[in-house]
């Protein structure tokens, strides 16, 4: 009978043996849950990754649509903003055209209203008085007196004489207290002279003398009574009237002229 004799160093050996085997497989087990912790962990990372990413996307798409629509709204904003900008622009110019028109119709007016103006002003100088520098003497007179006496003074010059006595009655008559009155007088006397109506033409110088005694024409007028007084023979009271033009208006033409005819009474 064959006993078989093993040492204690293959009990050992053996039991060694076994318990890396044991160990490795318990290591093997032990990796492999570890493993499918791991994978487990990482699916639920990545869930949880692709979660956060399509949360964060989804924020971005609110917010970029959100963007989008405030953008556009904006975009609305500041082309209504622009319009208005352009009306106001359109009704400036149309103001301005206005004011200009405005500036320009007023500038007519005040241009018609000074010709109106101009126009009433001459058609009132036709009736209102001017001044009128005659015979040393200095009035006021309306347009149709001094249109009358230049009238009847123009027929004196033709040597009408008797159309303008006419005349000058009438002037009187019409112009008792008219600033042409005393040149009237002397005139009409002159006519009359010239007509050989003595005692009336003595009347109006007369009137003249009398009326207006420091008038350029009184010196002539007391001459020329003087000369009616000699054509109607009435020498002494010719001397008297001749004496007075050298006592009143001395220094004279008429004076000269009387002083002459007083020196042939002699």
């Amino acid at each position: 009978m064959n006993i078989s004799y093993r040492s204690p160093l293959s009990h050992y050996l053996r039991a060694a043996v076994i318990a890396a085997v044991w160990t490795a497989f318990s290591t093997a087990q032990a990796g492999l849950f570890d493993d499918d912790e791991a994978r487990k962990a990482i699916l639920e990372l990545r869930q949880k990754v692709d979660a956060g990413k399509l949360d964060a996307d989804q924020k971005f798409a609110e917010q970029l649509k959100r963007s989008t629509e405030e953008s556009t709204q904006l975009r609305r904003s500041l082309l209504d903003l622009q319009n208005e900008i352009e009306a106001l622009r359109s009704e400036l110019a149309r103001m301005k055209g206005q004011d200009e028109q405005v500036v320009k119709d007023l500038a007519d007016v005040q241009k018609r209203q000074r010709d109106m103006a101009q126009i009433m002003d001459e058609r009132l100088r036709k009736f209102e008085p001017s001044k009128v520098i005659l015979d040393g003497r200095e009035f006021l007179a309306e347009p149709a007196e001094r249109r009358d006496y230049e009238a009847a003074l123009g027929i004196f010059r033709k040597g009408e004489f008797s159309a303008v006595q006419v005349a000058f009655v009438d002037f009187l008559s019409r112009y008792a207290n008219s600033g042409y009155r005393p040149s009237a007088l002397f005139w009409l006397g002159n006519a009359q002279y010239a007509t050989k109506d003595y005692k009336e033409a003595m009347a109006n110088f007369r009137s003249l003398v009398a009326s207006a005694p420091d008038h350029q024409r009184a010196p002539e007028a007391v001459l020329a009574i003087a000369n009616c007084q000699l054509e109607l023979k009435d020498t002494k009271g010719a001397r008297k009237t001749l004496e007075e033009l050298l006592v009143n208006f001395p220094n004279t033409d008429a004076a000269a002229a009387g002083k002459e005819r007083l020196a042939r009474f002699k």
